[in-house]
């Protein structure tokens, strides 16, 4: 049996498709009357359930509409209305077969198609609506509010992806402005994952907003000159001070930035901070320093060191490693160093994945 379902509200739409589903019914959908008609000349409905009230041509008129024309006059249909009495009266008179009142029981709904389907239509027979049992009842619903779930589930997902897209777009942006660090900001998005992962494997998926966090690090360099951000031999004391201040200025830029807020900020604002306290803008130490920031400490200088600098070379990996190492329990929280030995040749394996794209 193929169903059509015309209403402007998505939501009502997506929770009917998911009732006729579980019956084993095909189902089509229109937001407005003019959809509608597009889609009976197309393919022509065993039954329309229609929404009373809807923007431009409402369902009476387009039941009127219908129900006079040779092709679509015999087509059941089923109107919806929130109206009061008389202009429910007034929609009945336009032909319809039943009239249902919203808000209204899912399962109700399914019982007048399947009477008016009548024994020809191929929609499984069910007990009159008295005799049902009322789980019968809890178990659509459940079943409907788990397919909505399901669909907002899955755009939320779709945003976040566009957040990501977006901000790994504006962290290209930025290394634009200094060649030093080209694709820096992909590579200690990576690494970072990967030791965040070693560490709590649930916490990335809890909060989106560190992802964001890895990837705009940086972003207060914008505020920063060029003769000092570009500059190809060391600070001097006055220059490094000002090159320190991009944490705090990252985190002013993006404080208003809904999606970065919690533990992408923090990020942002303490990717400096050391486990000793001896590093900036807080001097904050040990725990104190949030744990994202820790990791990403990490990951940062393991970048920073196989990389190469107008002022060096990269050091071999293995060099690197042993810095690191080190400097656990000083630069480095020694539970992430930890984290750095186990996952090593993951993080080479990426390091080699990102030389080659």
């Amino acid at each position: 049996m193929r169903i059509l379902l015309v209403d402007d509200e998505p939501a009502l739409r997506e929770l009917l498709r998911a009732t006729f589903e579980g019956a084993h019914v095909q189902v089509d959908e229109a937001g407005s009357a003019l959809e509608a008609e597009a889609l009976i000349k197309k393919c022509r409905p065993d039954l329309i359930v229609l929404d009373l009230r809807m923007p431009g041509m409402s369902g009476s008129e387009l039941c009127t509409k219908l129900k006079g024309a040779a092709r679509t006059k015999k087509i059941p249909i089923v109107l919806l209305t929130g109206a009061d009495d008389e202009e429910a009266r007034r929609a009945k008179r336009c032909g319809a077969q039943a009239l249902v009142r919203k808000p209204f029981s899912p399962l109700d709904l399914l019982a007048i198609v399947e009477e008016l389907a009548g024994g020809e239509q191929s929609v499984p027979a069910r007990r009159p609506r008295k005799a049902r049992a009322a789980e019968e009842e809890v178990l659509l619903y459940a079943r409907d509010l788990q397919h909505l779930l399901e669909i907002e589930r899955g755009q939320r997902t779709l945003l976040q992806d566009s957040y990501l897209e977006t901000v790994t777009a504006l962290a290209t942006a930025l290394e634009s402005r200094d060649m030093r660090t080209h694709a820096h900001s992909h590579r200690v998005e990576r690494y970072a994952v990967e030791l965040l992962a070693t560490i709590d494997p649930k916490r990335l998926s809890n909060h989106p907003s560190i992802r964001y966090g890895f990837l705009l690090h940086d972003v207060g360099k914008i505020g920063i000159p060029d003769g000092i951000l570009q500059k190809p031999g060391p600070l001097t004391p006055p220059e490094r001070r000002r090159m320190q201040t991009h944490t705090v200025l990252g985190e002013q830029m993006l404080g208003g930035v809904a999606f970065l807020q919690g533990e992408g900020l923090r990020i942002v604002r303490s990717h400096h901070e050391r486990w000793d306290g001896k590093g900036y803008p807080d001097g904050i130490a040990g725990a104190e320093i949030p744990l994202d920031a820790r990791v990403f400490a990490v990951a940062d200088s393991l970048d920073a060191m196989t990389s190469d600098r107008p002022y060096r070379r990269a050091l071999r990996w293995e060099a690197a490693r042993g810095e690191i190492v080190a400097q656990a329990g000083k630069q480095f929280d020694p539970d992430v160093v930890d984290a750095f030995c186990e996952r090593e040749g993951d993080l080479q394996q990426a390091q080699r994945e990102l030389a080659a794209a």
